[in-house]
Parts: structure tokens; C-alpha cells; sequence
């Protein structure tokens, strides 16, 4: 790749398969040419200049976003969102620890502490992850730096602050870094204050608000053959709006730790990690802008490890073997209220010591057969367990139900039972049940590359992956209207019920890449074309409804997890070409990206939930001496295909322009942008439905969740 298109690295985008292809060379880091793949498509050198959520980092590689809280959105890849997207941080496989996913793995990380992150879309290799359907996304910040002495002493370190006028959001970041040539320690922590942004409007976008920080001291110690790493972390959310959910989050509280030990060993190389992260978080309300009475109690743990061995047979042929555990217990439970007739006097147990267990080991050949043909070809199985204890609601004086619940604040007075049936009764049934369940999961992989030319590659990728039910899918037992509009991460204002006997997720994905560039490389254009045949698609089957007024825009439902089969697909094109280079006006690229996708449900033509319309990106950028300077202009087709289960709102096309510069002189950064800088109104085709709107003026309804209006961005970065 000429330096010519690295002017932005984080903006360019790879395929799916060729993405997969960069993360079967990144865990051992074994050529050069796989570094500089890296480095173009997802390194973040300058990580101090970035701060908030690393949402905006993996935006730039074609991931889309499910709205949820300032800071924990849901990535969504081919289509497919949640769990069925592979998030691993620094090599450690967090849970979302809430029946409305308000704490994701994402949510873990500061933009300015991620040093590399790649994601791999639909087609991923078995080395990368398993328990996903829909990709792996990777996130590292453990990027150990040495000095050249064998004294300890000052290295390196940072201060940035950010401010961005729409939601009055203030951040800053810090980090500090001594080392020698054997031993390092580093800091880096993050804090962001934001209040609710306006819309396009000017209207205030209620219950959009949020404050966050994040820490982590991270030592490292190596010599010839082997290094050794610990990373301790905290996480501190005092408050975090969720405007398009029933609650929000009143604390999320975590404390975590990773240890990875590397050795090169004969031909090739030895690595050990072992993860943990304790989390306690709490649900409730804390803003006038969305009011109510109700406290959500969560405790959750996730313990792994990973053994992986990288052997080289030749320079042209690699063997990576792996084996890993992978555990998690929670408990949720709502505490009684005080007084509250209808909240007590017991706690309402959701899950109860909620288990979830993965075993599993994987093997993966890489060869390059010859000049023009590279292949990788792997297998991986997966042993899946889950559990949960006894459950009561909140009336029953023991484990076995209950028969009342509070209704105030909450959807509705009607509906009050889903299927005939009492929380009473589905506590007794619930506890009655044998709840283990068991899952094996077998993933195979196959990548292949071929030269067509010097300047042409064609690339084909064929997987089968897999994943077993989350415990909300499978031990979310409640089925009045209040218990099931505490469980779903969707955005929608429905209420879920679980299904013990859901089955795993099984998805086919075929994806086919084409790259072709001019021999002085001046320009490059790529085009991807995949499809995924999903069997037993875990989605949902209405099973009531309930509705707090007269109108129908305000009718909801309530669904059960059920499987269903479904099928996907998508084509992408992108494109980068060099308009114009000299001494004075600096170097001038054009980029541009277009995106189709669409995902309907096999018994009939109905859309998926979810699903982003056809979208596109342009971007001119310059770079000129210290300046580099970029202007954008993002287009979204109307949103017309949607989900009648959830009543999935229809939305209208827009167009937004950003405009953004950096200069940078020695240590000292600033950066000036301005985003929807013509202030135009949408909404967003992902966002959901503004649940704190409806609840302030029910005679709205549900609508769509408005984006944000035109923001001014001033950021400051010192490095020293």
C-alpha cells in the first residue's frame, strides 16, 4: 500500500474477507507486510488525540451503530447486531451484564487508550472468536513501548480535552508512561461529562445524557524470549441516559484484570492470556427528562483464558492451535421498594446464579501455495453451558413467583399478562423446569486469495459459525407487561419473554472481494459481494400486546425468543483515488463508499429488525505541512423495509456534511470540526424509539430517535 493512502489510515476500509485475512497475520505479528496492513487499516498512533467512546474509531471501518446510552451503543455488522457481533477488548471476552445490554464491551474503553482495532465482517477466521454469527471486532490498547536503557526513567506521556457544543460534552484524557529495556508501566484514564444534545431542530433530545470514566495501569516485562503483561482496569458511570429503553443506568461499577504471557518457542510462538472482570450495575431513573420510581440490581463476573500456539513450518506455511474457557455467572434482581405495595415487600429475582459456560479448542492452516494462491483453512468446536436457579416476583414469600407488580411509570395497565398467564404461574413453571441446557457448536473456516495480476486480487471466503442463546434469551421468565419491558436491547418499546429451549444460531456465509488499483498507485477500488443463510435466527413471536391509551400508535407487544430462519446479504463498494499532489497545495484524495444491505425472514418476505438502508460516504481530504484537512458528506436512503412484529418505524432519507482540520506543531495538536454543519433534522434508521418522549407526552407516540444537530468540536492534545 503506497504512503500516499495512509494520509488517514483509520478511514480506509477493508472487505470482510481481506479483514479477515489481516486478522489471521495480527496475533503473532509474523511478517512485515502484515503490520503494514495493520497499521494502514487500524492502527491509532496518535491515540492521545482521540477522546469519548470508540465508537467513533470503528465507524470509519463500516461498522454501524444500535443507539443505546452515550457511550453504549451496539455495533451491528452485516446486518446482525448484539451478541451476534464478537467484541473482544485486549484479548478478553466481556458479557453485557444487563437485560437491556446498557454496558457492552465497547463501553470498557476510551477512544485515546485503544492502540489497534480491526473488524471482520461476516466472514472470520476460527483463530479469531467464536460465539458470533455476524464478526469479530478487536479492540487492543496493551501496546507495551521499552526504552533503549537499562535505567527505569520518564518515557512518554499526554493531556487532551475536548469539548463539542451540541450536548456541552467536555472530555479529557491522560496518560503517562516510564520504561526501560526490560520493564514499562503506563497510565491512561479518560473522563467525559455530557448533557442531552438537540436535534436538528434545536429541540432537546430528552434523556441523552451521560458522564463516564475510565482507568487502567498496565506494567510489562520482557526479555530475549519472552514478555510478561498485567493490566488492571476500572470503570466508573455514575448516570447514563437511555432514552430509547424503559430505564436507565444509575451506576456501572467495574473492576478488572488481564495477564498475557508470550514465548518464542522452536519454530514459532507460545501465548498465554487469563482475563477477569467484576461488574456491578444498577438500573433505575435520575433525570427529570425521564422520571420514575423502580431500582435493577446486577452482579455479574466473566473469567477466561486462552492458550495459543503459533507454529511455522517454512516461511510459507503456519499451524495456529488454541484453547480456551471462557465463564460468566450473574445475578439480577429488582429490589423491593419501601412501602410500595405492588414492590415488595421481596426483591423480584430475574436470574438467579445465571451461569454460562464455553469450552472450546480450534486448529487453523495458512499456506501460500504458490505465488498467486494463498489459503487458510480451520475448524473450531465450541461446548456450551447454561443454567439459572429459582426465581420469585415480588410478592411470593418464597422462590415460585409473583402475583403483583408496580405499573407506575411503566408501559401499561392492560396486557397485564402475557399468554394467559400470571408471573405467579410462570415463576412455578420456571422453577419446575430442568434449566440446563447444553450447545455444541461446531465453526469452520475457508479463506483463499488469489494474484490475479500485479495490481489485481480476488478474494473468497466460505464459513459456517455459530451461537449459542445469551441467559436473558433463554431465563427472562416474567411475562406481565412490566417484567417483559425490562428485558430486550432493541430500542423498540416492546416487552420480551425467554425461551428455555432456544437453539444455537447457525449462519453460512459466502462472501467474495475483488481489489483493483492503478500500477503507480494512484487509485483503488474495491467491491464486496456477501450472503448468510442464518438457521434457527433467534428472533420473536408475538404472544400478546399491551397499550397505555386509546391510540394505535402506541400499541406494543410482547414477544417470546424464538427461532426462526433467516437470510442476509449485502454488496459494498469502496473506492480512494490521489486528484492531486505538489509542494504547495499538498496532497488532495478522494474516498468514497457505498453500502447496500438487506435481511428479510425465510417463512416470508418481512424485514429483519434493524436492517441500515442503503447509505453512502464522500470525502475530499487534504494534507498540506502541518495542516490536514477533510470535508464529508454522508447520504442515507429513506428507510421504507421495517418490522411489523416491533412496529419498526419508517424513516426519511438525509444528507449530512462534516468538516473537520488538525494541525499539529511538535508536542501540541488542535483540532477544529464542525459536524451537520447545515443543522439538518433526522432521524436515525437505527436508533429506536424515543421511549423518554413518549413517556413525557404520550400523545406523541413512539418516534423515531432524532440525531444530532450541527455540533462545533474543539480539541487539544500535549504530548511529552
Amino acid at each position: 500500500m503506497s504512503s500516499h493512502f495512509s494520509l488517514s489510515n483509520s478511514q480506509c476500509v477493508l472487505s470482510p474477507v481481506a479483514l479477515s485475512i489481516v486478522m489471521l497475520l495480527s496475533p503473532f505479528a509474523i511478517a512485515d507486510e502484515s503490520i503494514e496492513v495493520i497499521e494502514v487499516h487500524g492502527q491509532n498512533p496518535n491515540k492521545h488525540e482521540m477522546l469519548g467512546s470508540a465508537e467513533q474509531l470503528l465507524s470509519e471501518l463500516g461498522v454501524n451503530f444500535s443507539a443505546a446510552g452515550g457511550v453504549s451503543s451496539l455495533p451491528i455488522l452485516n446486518g446482525m447486531m448484539g451478541d451476534r457481533v464478537k467484541v473482544i477488548v485486549d484479548g478478553a471476552d466481556i458479557t453485557a451484564a444487563c437485560g437491556n445490554q446498557m454496558n457492552p464491551p465497547l463501553s470498557y474503553i476510551s477512544a485515546n487508550q485503544v492502540s489497534s482495532y480491526s473488524v471482520i465482517a461476516g466472514i472470520s477466521p476460527v483463530s479469531a472468536g467464536g460465539d458470533n454469527i455476524a464478526g469479530v471486532i478487536k479492540v487492543n490498547s496493551i501496546a507495551p513501548q521499552y526504552s533503549e536503557v537499562a535505567e527505569l526513567d520518564w518515557h512518554s506521556g499526554y493531556v487532551s480535552a475536548q469539548y463539542r457544543s451540541i450536548n456541552h460534552a467536555k472530555a479529557v484524557g491522560v496518560g503517562a508512561r516510564l520504561a526501560s529495556d526490560s520493564f514499562t508501566l503506563s497510565y491512561q484514564g479518560a473522563f467525559e461529562d455530557a448533557d442531552s444534545y438537540d436535534d436538528g431542530r434545536g429541540d432537546l433530545v430528552l434523556d441523552t445524557l451521560y458522564r463516564v470514566q475510565n482507568h487502567a495501569l498496565t506494567g510489562a516485562i520482557r526479555d530475549e524470549k519472552q514478555q510478561f503483561v498485567i493490566k488492571l482496569t476500572h470503570q466508573k458511570i455514575p448516570f447514563q441516559g437511555f432514552a430509547n429503553q424503559y430505564m436507565d443506568m444509575t451506576d456501572n461499577t467495574s473492576y478488572g484484570f488481564i495477564s498475557q504471557y508470550s514465548r518464542i518457542i522452536d519454530r514459532g510462538e507460545f501465548q498465554a492470556q487469563v482475563n477477569f472482570n467484576d461488574v456491578k450495575h444498577k438500573m433505575g431513573f435520575f433525570t427529570p427528562e425521564k422520571t420514575g420510581m423502580m431500582p435493577m440490581n446486577t452482579d455479574a463476573q466473566d473469567i477466561s483464558y486462552q492458550l495459543n500456539w503459533r507454529l511455522d513450518f517454512g516461511a510459507d506455511t503456519q499451524l495456529l492451535l488454541g484453547q480456551e474457557y471462557y465463564g460468566y455467572r450473574i445475578d439480577d434482581w429488582w429490589p423491593a421498594v419501601q412501602g410500595s405495595m405492588m414492590m415488595g415487600p421481596n426483591d423480584y429475582v430475574n436470574i438467579n446464579d445465571g451461569k454460562r459456560d464455553r469450552i472450546t479448542g480450534f486448529a487453523e492452516l495458512q499456506k501460500q501455495l504458490n505465488k498467486k494462491w494463498w489459503v487458510s483453512a480451520g475448524a473450531r468446536i465450541e461446548h456450551v453451558t447454561t443454567n439459572a436457579g429459582e426465581v420469585q416476583g415480588y410478592t411470593e414469600t418464597k422462590m415460585g413467583g409473583g402475583m403483583h407488580e408496580n405499573m407506575e411509570n411503566m408501559p401499561s395497565m392492560e396486557g397485564m399478562h402475557a399468554m394467559g398467564k400470571s408471573n405467579e404461574t410462570a415463576a412455578a413453571e420456571f422453577n419446575a423446569l430442568d434449566r440446563k441446557r447444553t450447545d455444541t457448536l461446531v465453526d469452520a473456516s475457508l479463506l483463499l486469495r488469489y494474484q490475479v495480476g500485479a495490481n489485481d486480487e480476488l478474494q473468497l471466503g466460505l464459513a459456517r459459525k455459530n451461537r449459542a442463546p445469551n441467559l436473558y434469551e433463554r431465563y427472562s421468565w416474567g411475562v406481565s407487561t412490566m417484567s417483559t419491558s425490562m428485558i430486550g436491547w432493541f430500542g423498540d418499546g416492546n416487552g420480551y419473554i425467554g425461551n428455555p429451549d432456544l437453539e444455537a444460531e447457525t449462519a453460512y456465509t459466502l462472501s467474495a472481494s475483488y481489489t483493483k488499483s492503478a500500477a503507480d498507485e494512484s487509485w483503488q477500488i474495491t467491491t464486496n459481494a456477501w450472503r448468510s443463510k442464518v438457521d434457527d435466527y433467534i428472533d420473536g413471536t408475538v404472544v400478546d400486546s399491551f397499550n397505555r391509551t386509546d391510540m394505535a400508535s402506541t400499541k406494543r407487544n410482547i414477544l417470546k425468543f424464538s427461532n426462526i430462519d433467516a437470510t442476509l446479504y449485502g454488496v459494498k463498494v469502496d473506492a480512494a483515488l490521489r486528484i492531486f499532489e505538489s509542494k504547495h497545495a499538498g496532497l488532495w484524495l478522494l474516498k468514497a463508499g457505498v453500502t447496500a444491505t438487506h435481511g428479510e425472514r425465510d417463512d416470508s418476505d418481512e424485514s429483519l429488525y434493524q436492517i441500515m438502508p442503503l447509505h453512502s460516504k464522500i470525502a475530499i481530504e487534504q494534507q498540506v505541512g502541518k495542516w490536514q484537512s477533510a470535508l464529508s458528506w454522508e447520504w442515507v436512503d429513506s428507510k421504507t423495509r421495517v418490522d411489523a412484529r416491533r412496529f419498526e418505524n419508517k424513516t426519511d432519507s438525509y444528507s449530512l456534511l462534516n468538516i473537520e482540520t488538525k494541525a499539529t506543531w511538535d508536542k501540541l495538536t488542535v483540532k477544529l470540526a464542525v459536524t451537520n454543519l447545515l443543522d439538518e433534522y433526522y432521524q436515525l434508521p437505527l436508533g429506536g424509539v424515543s421511549i423518554a418522549q413518549y413517556k413525557k407526552d404520550m400523545t406523541v407516540g413512539f418516534n423515531q430517535l432524532a440525531g444530532q444537530g450541527r455540533s462545533v468540536n474543539l480539541g487539544m492534545s500535549y504530548a511529552f
